[in-house]
């Protein structure tokens, strides 16, 4: 575990380099700074080795890809050009990293089940679930349903569906379809797991969504490795192993081995969109508001109403409008309810917050094996990595999705798949 988290914090950084030359003009690799920045990653690995001693949770697979995000805007934030104190920003970056770790990876006592739910009746309940994702994405289908490529996706985004659809659309692919998919296949019901993956699919051509088309793919993957290798190092390999792939094939590209029209698809979805992006959200929130008002949580749509906000459009697009790197500018929980709401000095806080509801969806899911937990929140974890966690908790179903963990009946699994715990 430790040469392979030592090895992937190698791997971020020379994709991030890849990403400073060619895709965004505001980051400038200065050899002048790399042994600055070489030493501030040094000095962030041993936090990275938590993960080598703390047990699985949902918590742990989240963190670590938050550790990921924060990882990365630390060394960009060497070469980024924007203007802002990056001292401060980089600590409290840091600071707020090990106060969501904490409770995030070592808090999971068990919550008791007030009463288990019996194996028939929650069969009857996946049979529903599924009828009922099914029913509505024919109704999308209705106002909405064209194959675009993934390049032209973003801009196509199901803008012609109602309100509700758009809602469901994000919890059924984030949380409900990937949950039904882990449960049939812990049930050896293999029709029915590979039902949940096309139904899953079919939420493309109606939402025009990217996470919809590639998350089949993903959550197969993610079953393959957790299988495989144990579910905390699919964790690393998942992001290990994808982000290499991408380095090397730049690299071919780069010296003229490969074609542009090979390597840049696969660049821009994985090592830019998945790797970059986050961590240069970070870089250009803590820009802009180092020289405007914080939001004070009023970016919550429920908050908003009832409070004087600053900033009458989503936070998204006011850095799309600030800032035009292309497209609207999502942010996690640490630029969000950190940056964004508190400021540089008081984020730890709010991210600690945020830890600490990570925390209770590990109690939540104690005692469910460590594969189950990692496949049905596999959606669920790269799509927090762009988005503030109070969107997460409704508009993508992660406060469903807990919900779903809690009821669960833990004799749906063979004996001994489960970890070892007493529910208290």
């Amino acid at each position: 575990m430790a040469v392979l988290i030592l090895l992937y914090i190698v791997v971020c950084c020379l994709s991030l380099f890849y990403v400073m030359q060619q895709f965004y003009h505001h980051l400038a690799y200065d050899p002048g700074r790399l042994l600055s920045a070489v030493v501030v990653m040094a000095a962030v690995a041993p936090v990275l080795l938590l993960f080598t001693f703390a047990e699985f949770s949902f918590g742990y697979f989240l963190g670590f890809y938050f550790s990921s995000m924060v990882v990365g805007y630390l060394w960009l934030s060497f070469f980024s050009n924007l203007q802002y104190d990056r001292q401060l920003a980089g600590l409290s970056a840091a600071v707020s990293l090990i106060g969501f770790l904490l409770p995030a990876l070592f808090v999971s006592a068990p919550f008791r089940q007030m009463r288990a739910m019996s194996l028939r009746v929650f069969d009857r309940l996946l049979i529903g679930i599924f009828l009922v994702c099914l029913v509505m994405v024919a109704i999308g289908a209705g106002y909405n349903f064209r194959f675009v490529s993934p390049g032209d996706a973003s801009n196509l985004r199901g803008n012609s569906l109602p309100t509700l659809l758009v809602y469901f659309n994000g919890v059924a692919t984030s949380s409900l379809l990937p949950f039904l998919f882990a449960c049939f296949v812990a049930r050896h019901h293999s029709w029915r797991a590979g039902a949940a993956l096309v139904l899953l699919f079919l939420y493309y051509p109606v939402s025009t969504s990217k996470v919809a088309l590639f998350a089949p793919a993903w959550l197969v993957l993610m079953l393959v490795f957790s299988r495989s290798f144990g579910a905390r190092i699919a964790v690393v390999l998942s992001l290990l192993l994808p982000a290499l792939a991408g380095v090397i094939l730049f690299f071919l590209y780069r010296n003229g081995v490969l074609p542009s029209q090979v390597v840049l698809p696969y660049f821009l979805n994985v090592n830019l969109r998945v790797v970059a992006i986050p961590s240069i959200a970070l870089d250009i929130y803590n820009a802009f508001f180092s020289s405007h008002p914080l939001t004070y949580f009023c970016q919550i749509r429920v908050l908003k109403s009832a409070m004087d906000c600053p900033y009458q459009d989503q936070l998204s697009i006011v850095m799309a409008n600030n800032y035009p790197f292309g497209g609207n500018l999502n942010a996690s929980l640490f630029a969000t309810e950190g940056i964004a709401s508190l400021g540089p000095w008081l984020a730890p806080i709010s991210v600690l917050a945020g830890g600490l509801i990570i925390a209770l969806a590990n109690r939540l899911s104690a005692c469910l094996p460590p594969w189950f937990v990692l496949v049905s929140g596999a959606i669920l974890v790269q799509v927090m990595l762009n988005i503030p966690l109070s969107t997460a908790l409704l508009s993508h179903g992660a406060g469903f999705l807990f919900f779903l963990w809690y009821i669960t009946p833990r004799s749906m699994f063979e004996p001994g798949a489960s970890s070892t715990c007493a529910l208290r």
